[in-house]
This record gives structure tokens, sequence and C-alpha cells, in this order.
């Protein structure tokens, strides 16, 4: 074991559970003899280039505990993608610091600068164990079965679309929802577990692993509509056409970019404006509805899994073990047994940094509209104990007597 401080930092998107994670390596940290000092990093990797650190061995176990309960990220994110030149900027840091130990909790890009800094300490024969903690609600890390954040996002997203489709028994119409997720769209799957009757909606979901076509889905709602009288949409803010330009580029005048230059995609409402435009034009239904999730989905409170919470706070926990009776850096995976348990593996940051893991094809219906029992099988055991139901009154009419 290498003796020194430790660093703990956050990235990408907050999420529900991602302070569980934090709270779990800072605690594990601190039972360690060899470990002199526990870091947070303020505002991920930029707080570590600015050398803003909390000493978080001079926190209460009591307060870390209270903070790992509580949704988004305590010690500040950054959405920085940092390349060759940052990254040798934060080994310098952490090598003046005396930094034997890095964890940074984040997603796809978070392990790819774990990646780069390990290599650098390892061209300067520097000892310093980096360890990836996994976290993103899109669940896009690959060898992971799932991933933290992922099934508290998931369970919000459920509820929600469980409220809308009594919203829409009331008052039929069509309703469109676009939920978060660029290439992977399993948080908009996850709509499917909000149905308990089989009219339930929503009828239709839309996923960026499948080619979009406007007019395939504007015919798909008014089948549904013309059928049922009314009609739930639930959209990933990634779909894209066949050449795999985004469909909001496709029918916005003008679409904004971040700082990564991508297509600023569901952040602004305007593929839900969009897209009710289009069915009202096109199908000449008038009642028609469209919200953007949006940052709800990350960080709500009251709306967490408490397998997810457990699973987060082990995983902060697992990297802290790997690191200090480890001989290698690596991402902590999350991998499942049985018909539901969880094993952790670490493997090599190469497998894991910069790729993107998408919805199997078992998980996806033939029509390319809706998820199949597979995926539901898989989701239903992380969305976690005391989901809510919903009920409706039987059809018990009463015969007519005008006969009108």
């Amino acid at each position: 074991m290498f003796k020194g401080k430790v660093v703990v930092a956050q990235g990408g998107g907050p999420t529900a559970v991602i302070n569980q994670s934090m709270v779990g390596a800072v605690l594990e940290s601190r039972k360690f003899r060899n470990v002199e000092l526990v870091y947070g990093a303020v505002h991920g990797v930029r707080g570590i280039v600015d050398e803003h650190f909390l000493d978080l061995t001079q926190e209460t176990t009591h307060n870390l505990e209270m903070v790992a309960e509580t949704p988004s990220s305590a010690l500040g994110s950054t959405r920085e993608k940092p390349d060759l030149k940052y990254c040798q900027e934060i080994f310098k840091v952490l090598k003046a610091h005396e930094i034997g130990y890095f964890f940074y909790i984040g997603g796809n890009d978070s392990s790819d600068t774990v990646r780069i800094v390990s290599e650098e300490a390892a061209k300067a024969d520097y000892g310093l164990r980096c360890i990836h903690i996994p976290k993103t609600i899109d669940n896009d890390l690959v060898v992971n079965d799932h991933t933290p954040g992922f099934p508290s996002a998931a369970r919000f997203v459920a509820q929600a679309f469980s409220g809308v489709n009594l919203d829409n028994q009331a008052l039929p119409g069509v309703y469109i929802g676009v939920v978060m997720g660029r290439h992977a769209g399993f948080l908009t799957a996850a709509s499917a577990l909000g149905k308990k009757f089989q009219d339930d909606g929503p009828h239709l979901i839309y996923l960026p692993e499948r080619t979009f076509d406007v007019d395939s889905f504007v015919s798909d709602v008014k089948e549904v509509y013309d059928r049922t009288g009314r009609c739930i949409v639930a959209v990933s803010e990634g779909i894209h056409d066949a050449s795999g330009e985004p469909i909001i580029t496709k029918l916005a005048e003008e679409v904004e970019r971040d700082a990564h230059g991508n297509v600023q995609l569901s952040g602004t409402g305007a593929l839900a404006d969009l897209l009710v435009s289009v069915v009202k034009k096109k199908s000449g239904i008038k009642r028609v509805r469209g919200d953007t999730l949006g940052y709800l989905q990350r960080s709500f409170v009251g709306c967490v899994s408490d397998v997810d919470q457990r699973e987060a706070r082990e995983v902060g926990e697992k990297a802290v073990q790997y690191a200090m009776w480890g001989q290698t850096n690596g991402s902590v995976t999350i991998h499942r047994t049985g018909f539901y348990s969880v094993d952790y593996q670490l493997t090599p940051l190469l497998d894991v940094a910069g790729k993107t893991r998408t919805m199997p094809d078992s998980f996806i219906a033939a029509n390319g509209h809706d998820v199949t029992t597979d995926f539901l099988m898989y989701l239903r055991p992380l969305l976690g104990r005391g989901m809510p139901d919903a009920y409706r009154l039987r059809d018990n009419r009463v015969a007519k007597v005008l006969n009108r």
C-alpha cells in the first residue's frame, strides 16, 4: 500500500446517489492507517487544477452520512473534458500535494480522465493509484450491468409517466414526454415500468438505438389515438434519422451546442415543442401536449431507489479496497448474479474509458417503439422497494333510460 493522501472528485451530471459513492470512498479511506488525509476536490477536475480542496478528514461521520442521503454532487461537479495537457496539469497538482490515491466518480469522460492521469503517473514513475467509480443516469458505461444513478432516475421516469397516464386518462389527448439519453435509451425505456393496465401509457416509446422517421411517428400516434382516444409517447432526446442526424436539427431552425460542440438536445424543451407541432400539423389532432423532464430526472428528492443507494455506497467502498489491497488501476464495475444480487470487479480502464453502451436488441420490441419483457425484468429489481401503484374504477355502467 502507498502512503499518502486521498483525493475524491465528482464529475459530470449529478445524480440522486453520487454522494453515497463519495461518502463511501471517504469513510473507507479513513479506516486505513497509511492514509494521512482525505481531500475532496471542489467541482471535479477543475478543483484539482485550481487546488481547491476540502479536507474531508475533518468532517464528522454523522454529517457525511447526512450528505450521503442528499441528492446531487456535494463537492460540486464539472462538464470539462480533459485532454492530455489538462491531465498533465491534474497530475502535477496531485504530485505536488503528495496524493497517493485518486478516486474519480463519473461516467465515460471521467473514466477516460482517470486513464490518462494514471498513464502520466506511470511515465513519471510516481506511486499513484487511480480508480474510477461509476456513475451516470444514462446507464451507458460498458461492462457494467447497470450504473449507480440510473435506477433512481429510472424510478422517477416510471413514476412520472404513471402520473401522466392518470392525467391523460382523465382528459384524453396526445402527450409527448422527452427523456434524457443522447445515445442510450435505458432511461426513456424505464417509462414502461409505470404501466399497470394493458391500455396504460406510454403507448409508444422511441429510443436512439432505432432510426426515427417523422412521418412514421405521426402515423403511429394517429393509429393509437384513433384506436384508444388518447396516446402517451416517451421519446429519447437522442432520436435521430437514418443518417444519424439528431431529429431536433432537422425540425428546428436554430440549434444550441454545448462546450464540446454537441447539439443541445432536451435542455431547452425545443424537441418536445417541435414534435407537438408536427403531430398537430400532420395528424389534425388538436389536444397535443409536450414536456421535457430535463434536470428533474437527475436529483429529485424523495424518489430514490434503496437498491441504488446501497450499490452507490458499495462501489465507493470497493474502489478504496481495490486501491489499498490491489496492484493495478481500474474502474469498479457492477455485475449481476442470480435473480438479483450483484458482484463488484475491478476492470481495466482501457475496457471502459471513452466507450458507450447502448440497449441490447433483446430489450427493444420488434416494432421499434416499445420494450420487451426482458427489459422489464432487467429493470424492476433496480427500482427498489415501495414503488407506488395506481388503480381505477371498474366499468360497472348503469343502463341508459333515454337511450340517446
